[in-house]
């Protein structure tokens, strides 16, 4: 009995007996009220507990040994397909030459119409002597045999090879056999008219590297790496590198819900006003991922998105010299390659985007206990201050 007297002393929650309330129309309707506040301010805490924020984290990239895949999409409304090559170069020395896998050309109609003619691989070359004897060994005019044709050039095309593998120049084939009979000449006078778009993907080792656009075979030349220009410079058509980038990115695209800008070079155009113009864009990748609710760093759980984004600024200049028409102060150096030249640079910092729930569980029912707690305190003073108001008036009409 006397420890039940001391706990009773420390009851908060004092009692009043039945016959001591007294309900009132006014207290129903705070009851009301307050009950409805309390649902709906319930509903935002559980909206608020069960929204998905992303963080964004800076950390130091250690990752080693990746590839750097990289998706484009460009139009050249004045350059033939034909006359097109990619290469990539990285500074480890490894070497990307006439790049074909992943990658199609679309020929264009005549700017400005410019709508699609047909779709290849980048060698647009058909090998037509399927027909003649099996015994048939082409020649290669003096140029060194490709290792893959077994000691012969069969085609046009493995002429042409031939000849870029030693830098020599080769034009449009003129006495060559393969040519005249693939009638590569007039192939290419019909195509000059024509625009070009280049699109697909590729995959470069993770280091200081470039990837360019240029007329003519590409091969090395005393350690230098060179394109044949000869069939772009003695075309009677002007052609120019205006291009229009459609798509460039190094990776997949982040979610929405990501809060970041769209790729920079993404819809940009730059115009060449003649033959002899150079693009160069210069190209900072950072890495990204992006980790779902749940999904660690260090887990290959489906849902991690692992991408690239990528700042960017551009240079441009003739490659015949002199002052610049923009800024009289400024000196192009002479020579060059014409073409589009993307030099990119890897950032060693690492952006993770990861998603996290906006409130704990236990912040949650933190802030239910806070809503109840709060709108009934509010709610019982409101009601005292009626049912005192109301008595109040009462005697003041009775007196």
């Amino acid at each position: 009995m006397g420890r039940g007297s001391r706990l009773t002393r420390l009851d908060a929650f004092t009692k009043t007996v039945e016959d001591a309330r007294v309900r009132t129309t006014s207290g129903g309707i705070v009851t009301l009220v307050s009950l409805c506040v309390v649902f709906i301010l319930v509903i935002g805490e559980f909206r608020e507990y069960r929204r998905i924020q992303v963080l964004p984290e800076l950390v130091v990239d250690k990752t080693r040994g990746e590839q750097l895949p990289i998706n484009l999409n460009i139009t050249f409304p004045h350059v033939p397909c034909e006359l097109l090559t990619l290469d990539v170069m990285d500074v480890s020395g490894e070497q990307q030459s006439s790049i074909t896998h992943g990658i199609h050309l679309t020929r264009l109609t005549p700017f400005p119409e410019s709508k699609p003619v047909s779709t290849t691989s980048l060698n647009v070359h058909e090998d037509t002597a399927s027909h003649l004897d099996p015994a048939y060994c082409g020649n290669c005019y003096g140029a060194p045999v490709p290792e893959k044709n077994k000691g012969c050039c069969q085609t046009c095309e493995d002429v042409r090879e031939a000849y870029a593998s030693i830098g020599w120049a080769f034009g449009k084939g003129e006495g060559v056999e393969q040519c005249e009979r693939e009638h590569y000449a007039e192939r290419l006078d019909e195509m000059r008219e024509e625009g070009c778009n280049i699109a697909g993907h590729l995959s470069v080792n993770k280091v200081i590297g470039n990837f360019h656009i240029a007329p003519g075979k590409s091969f090395s030349s005393a350690q230098m790496h060179v394109h044949d220009l000869n069939q772009y410079f003695a075309s009677p058509k002007e052609h120019t590198f205006t291009h229009t980038i459609h798509h460039l990115s190094f990776g997949p695209d982040l979610p929405a819900n990501v809060k970041t800008q769209r790729n920079p070079l993404d819809d940009s155009r730059q115009v060449a006003s003649e033959r002899s113009f150079n693009f160069m864009y210069f190209i900072k990748v950072v890495s990204t991922s992006y980790l779902p609710l749940g999904v660690s760093e260090n887990s290959y759980t489906p849902g991690a998105i692992e991408t690239h984004q990528y700042s960017v600024t551009s240079h441009k200049r003739s490659l015949m010299g002199g002052a610049d028409k923009e800024h009289s102060s400024t000196i192009h150096a002479r020579g060059g390659i014409p073409g589009v030249f993307f030099s990119y640079d890897i950032s060693p910092m690492k952006v993770i985007n990861r998603e996290v729930r906006a409130k704990s569980f236990a912040g949650f029912l933190t802030g239910v206990c806070a809503v109840i707690g709060g709108t009934l305190t509010v709610a019982a003073a409101i009601d005292r201050g009626l049912y005192e108001g109301g008595m109040r008036v009462k005697k003041l009409h009775q007196g």
